[in-house]
């Protein structure tokens, strides 16, 4: 079948474009080749084109255009391939560019892209004459566009000139104001000159004035200096003459001495009997006893010390926590980020107040934790649980100053523990009388 469609002497195919084929035209000769593409059989295609075998149509005209364009150029064959294929499916206008009478009706650029694929007698002159009415589209249509474009920048440029009209009416009334204000300003500005001038003159005056007050005042302290001269000099004389009453009076007590001996010998024995009288019971409370200290005896947070264990041993807390009336405060996020600093500040919370809670229950004392709400972003919303009093430092106050007030809080002599690793905070509350324990201690004592 290849054989037989060779070169048919008397057609068109000697004929040559002198020009390049234009962009309409091209693009419709693409789509022809795209679609008689698929009816070939991989053999029957050129050899640049095998690869685009399997595209569909759409993908094969916009990755292989130029390529189905340049081999409908050089390769006779598969262009007559084509050929067959496009009169298999447009019979019609095939037939008509045979006869040499296209339809009127026909779109030049369909009609120019089919006589080039099938070369009948004068299809140059039909391609060059599909371009020049392309071209005279293109022209027409830009020309159009190049109208309407005109008429919208027309138009623009009359809505700009209103708009500088509106914006010059405003800009003047603007100006007006702003003329106004500056000369409101002005004569504010001339009355407070004369403001000040007149505050200079009165500061002048006042001046004046406080020069002479001070001139009077060194007056009256010069006075009032020599009055007390005058007054000590007398006051020397009183005291002189009060002393000689005193050893006057001396010599003459002896009479006086004996009555008041009398008189106090008399409410002394009057009080015995009273005493007798009464039955009173001798006193059993001295004033002593009422001071709180720690008798011999009774252990204290600082016995706990000498104990013969060590430091680190969680057998001290427990001593401690058996005291009567003991308290524990511990420094909450120390004692979290030294166990488990990993953790989520809401876990550390969680985890060790639920600790806490079951140390609170198993040893009876009292449990306060505190955290530091500096690290907060909004309110915690917790619920402290049983035996755990929950308390967070407030803006401006550290963890450690809430702590130390804490433990001044307390009286003198209650057993108060503090579990923290801070050195200041241990040597702050050792002042105060608490004791210090460091955070691996309760760590150990809750695991």
């Amino acid at each position: 079948m290849v054989e037989s469609a060779g070169e048919v002497p008397g057609d068109g195919s000697a004929e040559m474009l002198d020009r390049p084929l234009p962009d309409g035209v091209r693009r419709r000769v693409v789509t022809i080749v795209s679609d008689g593409f698929g009816g070939l059989t991989v053999g029957e295609l050129p050899a640049q084109l095998r690869q685009y075998a399997r595209f569909a149509p759409n993908r094969r005209a916009k990755f292989a255009g130029n390529a189905m364009a340049a081999a409908l150029e050089t390769d006779p064959i598969f262009r007559q391939r084509i050929a067959e294929k496009f009169r298999e499916a447009q019979p019609e206008l095939s037939g008509a560019l045979d006869s040499g009478s296209p339809t009127p009706a026909a779109d030049p650029l369909d009609v120019a892209a089919a006589a080039y694929v099938l070369r009948p007698v004068g299809w140059v002159k039909l391609v060059t004459s599909a371009g020049e009415e392309a071209q005279r589209a293109d022209a027409e249509r830009a020309d159009e566009e190049s109208r309407a474009e005109l008429e919208r920048l027309r138009e623009e440029l009359e809505r700009a000139r209103e708009q500088n009209r509106s914006d010059t009416e405003r800009l003047r009334a603007e100006l007006d104001a702003a003329k106004k204000e500056t000369e409101s300003l002005h004569r504010k500005l001339r009355s407070a000159l004369s403001d000040v001038k007149r505050g200079e003159a009165a500061l002048r005056k006042v001046q004046s004035e406080m020069e002479a007050v001070r001139a009077e005042g060194h007056t009256q302290v010069s006075a009032a200096e020599s009055e007390s001269r005058r007054l000590k000099a007398r006051l020397g004389e009183a005291e002189a003459a009060l002393e000689a009453a005193r050893r006057a009076a001396r010599e003459g007590r002896s009479v006086e001495d004996m009555r008041v001996r009398l008189l106090l010998d008399t409410v002394l024995d009057a009080a015995q009997g009273l005493r007798r009288e009464l039955a009173l019971p001798p006193v059993s409370v001295r004033p002593a006893e009422t001071v709180d200290a720690v008798e011999p005896g009774r252990m204290t947070p600082k016995d706990i010390a000498a104990r013969a264990l060590s430091e680190h041993d969680p057998a001290i807390l427990d001593q401690l926590l058996a005291l009567p009336q003991a308290h524990l405060v511990v420094d909450g996020y120390n004692v979290t980020k030294t166990g488990y600093p990993q953790m989520p500040l809401e876990k550390q919370r969680l985890r060790l107040l639920g600790q806490l809670s079951q140390l609170a229950a198993q040893t009876g004392a009292e449990v306060t934790c505190v955290f530091d709400g500096a690290e907060l972003v909004a309110p915690v919303l917790l619920a402290p649980p049983r035996g755990v009093r929950v308390l967070f430092s407030k803006p401006g106050v550290t963890a450690d100053e809430l702590i130390r007030q804490l433990v001044r809080a307390e009286p003198p002599g209650r057993p108060v523990i503090v579990a923290s690793t801070d050195r200041e905070v241990a040597d702050g509350i050792a002042k105060a009388g608490a004791r210090p324990v460091a955070s691996a201690v309760l760590l150990k004592r809750l695991s």
